[in-house]
């Protein structure tokens, strides 16, 4: 007797937990949370690059790129005219900084370095040199969201800065499907998330700056033509800009002879 009603009750009770939840939403393993969609691209306009320039922080500005670059010797802030690729105004970096992220808060330009702890403030127009900060962890990338600068160091955390004392307000740990995003680097604040770069990949994080959950992910696989990406100069994708005015998207990797205008296909 046991076994014949044990069987209807199972049953009955698998029924249960499958209609209680919602159709279409996957509860993924072990409970967790379901990944985050991915998304697809269009390319909507190609901008020549410079193949020399290690991109580590792109921003576009009022008509104009701001780039800075990266590399011991070699790293810069440049102000870049996007239809040519032509660079209008360039300062180098002392040798022995190695230039990372850039943002643009409050009219001024913030360039972080890689491991020397050491930040850079300059004036939008001019360039010169307005302040400096510094920081316990690596730099990696940049950007604001009009009230905070965040930084990203390689790790899954991101670290909100106060823009006047440049210490740390908050903290987030970001997360996909609960899982850990670690190699987080260059970074642009785009109509409320957080589009980070994951180094050594082809994919950019759109995080919610609020809980650090990975919203959706952006999938450049193929942006750069493969004859390019056998030269042996060219690198990864690294390098995110925003026109929010012509809502326009834009992106480029370290070495890249191309900046692209892409368009997100959901």
């Amino acid at each position: 007797m046991r076994q014949k009603w044990q069987a209807p009750i199972f049953f009955l009770l698998v029924l249960l937990i499958i209609h209680s939840f919602p159709v279409g939403v996957s509860t993924g393993v072990n409970g967790s949370l379901p990944s985050p969609p991915v998304y697809s691209y269009r390319v909507v306009n190609c901008f020549p690059h410079d193949p020399e320039a290690f991109t580590q922080g792109l921003i576009y500005h009022a008509g104009y790129f701001y780039e800075g670059t990266g590399l011991y010797g070699h790293s810069s802030l440049r102000k870049v005219n996007p239809q040519d690729g032509t660079v209008l105004q360039r300062i180098d970096l002392p040798a022995e900084y190695f230039g990372e992220g850039l943002a643009i808060h409050n009219g001024r330009l913030v360039q972080i370095t890689w491991r020397e702890h050491q930040g850079f403030v300059y004036d939008l127009n001019s360039f010169i040199l307005l302040d400096t900060f510094t920081y316990p962890t690596e730099g990696w990338g940049l950007t604001s969201d009009g009230k905070y600068l965040i930084m990203s160091d390689g790790s899954p955390t991101l670290t909100f800065l106060d823009p006047e004392t440049y210490t740390p307000v908050k903290r987030i740990r970001v997360t996909s499907a609960n899982r850990p995003v670690a190699n987080l680097n260059e970074l642009e604040f785009i109509n409320g998330l957080i589009y980070a770069n994951v180094w050594q990949t082809d994919r950019i994080a759109m995080i919610d700056p609020d809980s650090g959950r990975v919203a959706g992910w952006l999938d450049l696989t193929g942006l750069l033509d493969s004859q390019y990406k056998q030269m042996k100069k060219v690198d990864v994708l690294n390098g995110i800009a925003y026109d929010p005015d012509g809502d326009r998207l834009f992106v480029t990797g370290k070495f890249w002879p191309f900046v692209f205008e892409i368009e997100v296909v959901r």
